[in-house]
């Protein structure tokens, strides 16, 4: 089939070339004109046949509203629009509705694999309607890794990236308890190799996957992290994610835990732990330390 897929950075960039590989067409517009293979959305628009599928892998928010505002006038009724970025779900309802007063359907799909999807396969969660889905369904065949699992229908429009909110909610979690792990073991004497200790649980034990995989090659590169200043930003979901909990009266506490102490890693000098300092020395005399 044929594709157009708007935004070639490091993610739609490889799942261009995953999707070529496969047999299928891509026609892919950035606003690098060296990642393009055209130069405009109406170019790209006119180079596919109709019923026309566009793959939108832009940043949510406003780029991906002004992206589907100019695809809105460029298609005809029968074409779909994918969103494939990180938009938050009530979005896609909004996208869904102003596409469908035109006759254009619209899919959300949450798309995980980052760097490594290329030569393993995405995994793919999406929304929509049956009759919309069908006609993405060989691209989504593509890009899914290799065997039964990996990709989903999850359910009507906003389910495809709200699985995948959730989803990198969990990461969260996953990757905060990795980390907190770490570095107790990196604090006590008696272990005198840490690196080891997270190799030897690659294999055999409850807490293995791929996460594990991968902190271990962040071992093997630096094996104390010294390279590394101790702060990680969010994209966002995390945040969505706990704002769902709370919409939702859902206890998330590990999530929620592991979102916050994202904030405090970028603290050089906490405003928090300064009252709880003040507050140890006036209730108990304990020390506390000076600029």
């Amino acid at each position: 089939m044929e594709l157009g897929l708007v935004g070639l950075g490091k993610m739609g960039g490889n799942m261009r070339e995953r999707i070529r590989r496969a047999g299928h067409t891509v026609i892919g517009y950035d606003r690098n004109p060296d990642l393009a293979d055209v130069h405009s959305l109406s170019d790209l628009v006119g180079k596919l046949a109709g019923p026309r599928v566009v793959w939108v892998m832009v940043p949510a928010g406003a780029p991906t509203q002004s992206t589907i505002d100019e695809l809105a006038e460029l298609l005809e009724p029968g074409d779909v629009v994918v969103d494939g970025g990180n938009s938050r779900w009530t979005d896609d309802e909004k996208h869904a509705e102003e596409l469908g007063a035109r006759g254009i359907g619209f899919v959300d799909c949450g798309v995980s694999g980052g760097v490594w999807g290329l030569a393993n396969g995405y995994a793919l969660m999406y929304g929509g309607d049956a009759e919309n889905v069908a006609k993405v369904q060989p691209v989504f065949d593509a890009l899914k890794p290799e065997g039964d699992f990996g990709a989903v229908h999850a359910g009507k429009v906003g389910a495809g990236h709200f699985a995948k909110m959730v989803h990198n909610g969990v990461e969260y979690a996953m990757m905060q308890a990795y980390a907190e792990g770490w570095e107790l073991l990196e604090k006590v004497d008696s272990v005198t190799d840490v690196r080891e200790v997270f190799r030897s649980w690659q294999e055999g034990t409850v807490i293995r996957s791929w996460l594990l995989d991968l902190a271990v090659n962040a071992l093997d590169e630096d094996e104390h992290l010294e390279k590394l200043r101790g702060c990680a930003q969010d994209s966002g979901e995390g945040r969505w994610t706990v704002e769902a909990a709370i919409d939702n009266a859902v206890p998330l506490p590990a999530i929620t835990a592991s979102l916050f102490a994202r904030f405090a890693s970028r603290q050089e000098d906490s405003p928090q732990m300064k009252m709880i300092a003040a507050l140890r020395n006036q209730f108990g005399g304990h020390a506390v330390e000076k600029k």
